[in-house]
């Protein structure tokens, strides 16, 4: 259907299916209740045939999602709703008019098993919403690889080699066994079995693999390969050397050129570019896409995924937020539309279409909207929720993208939240955890929290971020660890600019962070001179080496050189304790499989030791990740960080 078309078609309503109580006033900070609830609505997509509409809802403020299916023309009807207690459904797609698959967890242990070895477990079930009953799989801890769209009913399971991580090469191609899972039998079939030099294989709508990447571990390389259509054999059309610290990625095939995949690598150059790649030839054409100040991202595909299968229409880069430049006009002209349908539009995605195209739903995310969903369906646009519907998007916060100059006299960029009312500010800094990843602007629920409450927020895409070019991310651990050292510069010079322009306040300061972010709040409260009142450190690293020791024997190449020489040269907190010259709170999950509770423990020893000033937190039966924070994590996560900014932060509170 013509997108003009079908928009222009398009009036406004609003589905009853949240009750929003009545709201705090503007003026005063939102309860912390309303910050700690988990997603209230996620997840909305349509059914195949556009006749059903299934979204994810948690009813309670400390309840477990429920799957509530509906009549997508008629939301006066009473839905179906799914409780899979004492599992926790977490996700789900849709494989049919009338099925769905949904992925359960349920936590089977008390303490983890190790580094990366968390207590949850998890199975695959499958609802008919018209007979409205569930089945439950015994497969465990698979992955959903492919839905197979052109094999309604039939989905591409991947279970990863048990003994992959001991037995050395990357881990990023940790060999996987593939399996046509038959959804209505409960049958699968082996398509490929798991083996270190085809480890990881892409398959078309009809299950057919086309692309793949190994290893070779006699040459050390990383190889990508192509099967075409009606061939049984790989062709391998790429290697790099596990050393390079370029990527290649295999983005989908250009439909407008012959024998060509679309690609995404630097190709010797510092940025991330999409190019054009001739799997006979091996060779690159012109850049497709590329620029100079920022990498691409990746690329967007066709919307409907049951008509268009993996038909790349765009490619997609981050600055002040996610931008796309659009090859197919009709996909182009679609979203410009909606853009000016959604309020508050940012991010928009269509999440699910109709295989005719007509039905969609629409998912949109930013400063001012916590992530809400849309249906389009006969004309009509209907907000159906949101995931956080006690927020205004008034009350939120305007977030900006800035840039500053380091002390060396780099570029660094970074956002910051401007709280209402007139500046300066009491300022916490955010840094980002990883090192290695990237941010962009969004909606960002620890970030809006601290602007309610009056804190400008500065998130500073230090040295080691992603998205800059290779020169920038490697500039973290290139010469030396850079951790604590010239990567904690970039996030106090990102200070400096800030109380040079009248927003911050030198003497009301603060650092919170979680993870690699919690690392750097860390070292933040011993350095010299001090520019903070205090630090407030989640999921913290406080030993360095002992975070490496965990998974360096199974890192290789360019992957193992980051790591180790990141962490090997940089700070380490734990070491530093009797410079800690600010008061610190500690926050750690007591099941945390990526920072082990340990770290935590050793440093409070250390705090103790030294006699210096801390609280502790700890958030019972939480990993390390957002996903296993429930109600009762978050509202004590918020209480203690706020309470501290007030009271303890300093000799007057922030």
């Amino acid at each position: 259907m013509n997108p003009q078309k079908l928009m222009l078609m398009v009036c406004i309503s609003l589905v009853g299916l949240m009750v929003t109580p009545g709201m705090a006033k503007a003026t005063e900070p939102y309860p912390l209740e309303y910050w700690a609830l988990r997603e209230v609505v996620s997840n909305v997509q349509v059914s195949l045939d556009g006749k059903y509409l299934a979204l994810m809802k948690i009813p309670t403020r400390d309840g477990d999602p429920v799957i509530e299916v509906y009549d997508a023309a008629n939301f006066n009807k009473k839905p179906f709703v799914l409780n899979a207690d004492p599992m926790e459904a977490v996700g789900f797609y849709w494989v049919s008019n009338q099925d769905i698959i949904i992925t359960f967890r349920q936590a089977v242990r008390d303490k983890i098993d190790g580094f990366n070895q968390g207590v949850y477990e998890y199975k695959l079930g499958l609802l008919d919403v018209k007979k409205k009953k569930i089945k439950q799989f015994h497969e465990t801890n698979a992955n959903i690889s492919n839905l197979l769209v052109n094999k309604p009913g039939k989905v591409i399971l991947s279970f990863s080699d048990a003994g992959g991580r001991k037995s050395g090469g990357n881990p990023l191609f940790r060999p996987l066994s593939y399996f046509e899972f038959d959804l209505k039998k409960g049958t699968k079939k082996l398509l490929l079995k798991g083996q270190r030099s085809l480890a990881q294989v892409r398959f078309n709508a009809d299950g057919v693999p086309w692309a793949a990447r190994g290893f070779d571990r006699g040459k050390d390389e990383l190889i990508w390969y192509i099967r075409k259509p009606g061939e049984k054999s790989w062709e391998e059309v790429y290697r790099l050397h596990e050393d390079s610290f370029e990527d290649f990625r295999i983005e989908g095939i250009d439909n407008a050129i012959p024998d060509t995949i679309f690609v995404t690598t630097q190709n010797g150059k510092d940025k991330r570019a999409l190019w054009d790649f001739n799997v006979n030839s091996k060779t690159f054409s012109e850049a497709v896409y590329a620029r100079s100040d920022v990498d691409v991202e990746g690329v967007r595909r066709h919307s409907n995924v049951w008509a268009q299968p993996d038909t790349v229409v765009g490619v997609a880069y981050s600055t002040d937020k996610r931008h796309f430049e659009y090859f197919d006009q009709q996909e182009g002209a679609l979203y410009a539309q909606l853009d000016g349908l959604i309020p508050n539009a940012h991010m928009l995605r269509i999440n699910s279409r109709s295989k005719d195209g007509n039905t969609l739903t629409v998912y949109n995310a930013g400063p001012h909207d916590p992530g809400s969903y849309h249906l389009i369906k006969d004309g009509r646009l209907t907000k159906i929720g949101s995931k956080q519907p006690l927020m205004k998007a008034e009350d939120l916060a305007d977030v900006k993208y800035i840039d500053y100059k380091s002390r060396d006299g780099e570029t660094i960029r970074g956002f910051i939240t401007i709280p209402h009312g007139e500046g300066p500010f009491p300022t916490v800094v955010l840094p980002h955890g990883g090192p290695f990843v990237g941010e962009t602007v969004g909606y960002d629920e620890w970030g809006q929290l601290l602007a309610n409450n009056g804190y400008l927020v500065l998130q500073p895409q230090y040295r080691g971020s992603k998205n800059y070019g290779l020169g920038y991310y490697k500039a973290a651990f290139e010469n030396g660890g850079q951790g604590g050292h010239m990567m904690q510069d970039d996030k106090d010079d990102g200070v400096t600019h800030l109380i040079k322009k009248g927003l911050t306040d030198p003497d009301r300061v603060a650092m919170f962070g979680w993870s690699y972010g919690g690392y750097a709040a860390l070292v933040a409260a011993s350095r010299t001179p001090q520019l903070y009142q205090c630090v407030v450190a989640g999921a913290a690293v406080s030993d360095p080496l002992m975070q490496v020791s965990y998974y360096s024997g199974f890192l290789r190449g360019a992957s193992k050189m980051e790591q180790v020489n990141m962490w090997r040269d940089s700070i380490s907190p734990v070491e530093d304790v009797d410079k800690v010259n600010v008061p610190i709170l500690l926050i750690h999950g007591s099941v945390d499989q990526r920072v082990p509770p340990e770290h935590v423990r050793r440093y409070i020893d250390a705090l103790k030791k030294h006699g210096k000033q801390h609280k502790y937190v700890e958030l019972k039966g939480a990993d390390h990740f957002s996903n296993t924070l429930f109600y009762d994590h978050q509202i004590l996560l918020y209480e203690s960080l706020i309470g501290y900014l007030r009271d303890d932060c300093g000799p007057a509170g922030l």
